[in-house]
């Protein structure tokens, strides 16, 4: 039987296209997915739909692909929505990094926690449990969601909690690091076997073997050292190894600012990065490059459309795990992946309500999640600490508060360490004035904000720090000059 899959956000630039080359990779699927895009983009939507139209007419002749406007007509008997939405879009992205830049916040990513990745929840929580209602009402009695945006964790957990759908978040973080241990080891990936747990973008390596011989964390790390170029872009992955024995999943961009550790000093934030590739913790390196994506993309999708269309053999198949869940739950083939999922006592030293990032099973009895047990305690106490600041976080989102939306602030690891309560207290203020119009849960507390900014007699901020590691958007003539680089940016990056 036929059966309907909805994009949210689907004008994700390289993302949507990526996943429905997944999807229609599966052979049984070829002639049987209803699909729609929706996203509240018109020119965003329309551009990847041509694409993606393209695609479809070059494999599956014959087969509509819909595109809307109206979430509701999107999500109307979906059985599985998949959400790619960044709510605010690149210019609430902005204010998550330049604002805590002026308190002396120098984040490489800020999607995911730090005080850009607290504001980006507040934003995402207040539209995924919009995306919910509608889903109660709209969508299959047996819908499944499945979160792909940041914070994936904050969202998941609100969904779930919160929401009244049953919601798994996906990162392909797990698979990337697993690809770059098999490299620094110099062992074929297909050969090893991983086991990861912890909590979405701090997830664990508990155990790595090969063919039945444990490979410990020393082993591990004279890999690592003995490798020049790691050695130069991955210090602070390379460092948390070396303290704790394990090795986390994320970059050593994304790594050092979920740390109180790496990047509190402006003086010795080079010490830890490498600006030779931004995941190695360029400030607002994440922001630039979406920036340069999205302007290239705009620039370039002309030729996009001359290029030949994607192949929906499975030849062309990512690794992001939605296409394959989907698969499992459908046709019974058995899929292992690393899902986010309610805790539920699978990782015993970790709170049973919170989102974790583990080892699940899916075939067509459902998604199955085996018991880890305790984290390695050093580990445990990093995500613990990381739980605390998103449980604040989402109950300050659900129910509007902006004391438990400071106190996350003040819990958050590097937040905490570069800035005192007054100053947390400010900067939150400003930035619930500058997200104003994707914060409609914290109205009295923008106004109240508002008053306070008014009366004057604020800490003295510095507006003109650019960060310890800035570097400049690139122009479109300045992308030009290397296109294959720019059209991959595009692609991978700005979603």
């Amino acid at each position: 039987m036929k059966f309907k899959v909805a994009f949210i956000g689907a004008g994700s630039i390289g993302f949507t296209r990526r996943l429905i080359t997944d999807l229609m990779g599966v052979q049984e699927f070829k002639g049987k997915l209803d699909i729609w895009l929706m996203d509240i983009n018109q020119r965003n939507l329309d551009m990847v739909a041509q694409l993606v139209r393209q695609d479809m007419e070059a494999n599956c002749p014959g087969v509509k692909v819909h595109a809307t406007l109206d979430r509701r007509r999107a999500l109307a008997g979906a059985k599985y929505v998949i959400n790619c939405a960044r709510i605010g879009c690149l210019e609430g992205f902005v204010t998550d990094v330049e604002i805590p830049l002026k308190y002396g916040v120098d984040q490489c990513v800020g999607d995911t926690l730090c005080i850009g990745g607290i504001m980006y929840g507040q934003r995402g929580i207040a539209q995924v449990l919009d995306f919910c209602k509608d889903m109660r009402e709209l969508s299959d009695p047996n819908v499944l969601f499945l979160n792909y945006s940041n914070p994936n964790a904050m969202l998941t957990w609100a969904t779930n909690h919160y929401g009244g759908i049953k919601t798994v978040g996906l990162c392909h973080g797990v698979q990337g690091a697993e690809a770059q241990i098999a490299k620094a080891l110099k062992i074929p990936r297909e050969e090893i076997d991983f086991i990861c747990a912890g909590i979405n973008h701090q997830t664990w390596f508990i155990r790595i073997s090969h063919k039945g011989r444990e490979i410990s964390g020393q082993e591990l790390l004279a890999a690592y050292e003995a490798d020049e170029k790691l050695m130069r872009e991955e210090k602070v992955r390379i460092d948390v190894l070396r303290r704790f024995g394990y090795y986390s999943t994320e970059s050593n961009g994304h790594l050092s600012e979920y740390l109180a550790w790496y990047r509190k000093r402006p003086e010795e934030i080079m010490d830890w990065i490498d600006l030779d590739d931004w995941h190695s913790g360029e400030t607002g390196g994440y922001l630039r490059v979406c920036m340069e994506g999205r302007n290239w993309f705009e620039t370039d999708f002309p030729n996009w459309l001359k290029e030949p269309p994607r192949v929906y053999d499975g030849s062309q198949r990512s690794e992001e795990h939605g296409s394959y869940i989907i698969e499992s739950l459908e046709t019974g083939r058995r899929y292992r992946g690393c899902f986010n999922v309610v805790n539920e006592g699978c990782i015993t030293n970790l709170p049973a309500d919170c989102i974790v990032e583990t080892p699940c099973y899916v075939d067509g009895n459902g998604i199955s999640v085996p018991i880890v047990g305790d984290l390695p305690l050093g580990c445990a106490a990093v995500c613990a600490q990381s739980v605390w600041v998103q449980r604040l976080a989402v109950e300050a989102a659900v129910k509007g508060d902006e004391n438990l939306l400071k106190q996350a602030a003040l819990m958050d690891p590097l937040t905490g360490a570069v800035c005192n309560p007054p100053e947390v207290w400010q900067m939150v203020d400003e930035m619930l004035i500058a997200q104003e119009e994707w914060l409609p849960q914290y109205e009295a507390a923008i106004a109240a904000a508002k008053e306070r900014f008014a009366q004057g007699n604020l800490i003295k901020t510095d507006d003109s720090y650019r960060g310890a590691a800035r570097l400049k958007v690139k122009t479109r003539e300045e992308m030009a000059e290397n296109k294959a680089n720019a059209n991959a940016n595009a692609d991978a990056e700005a979603k």
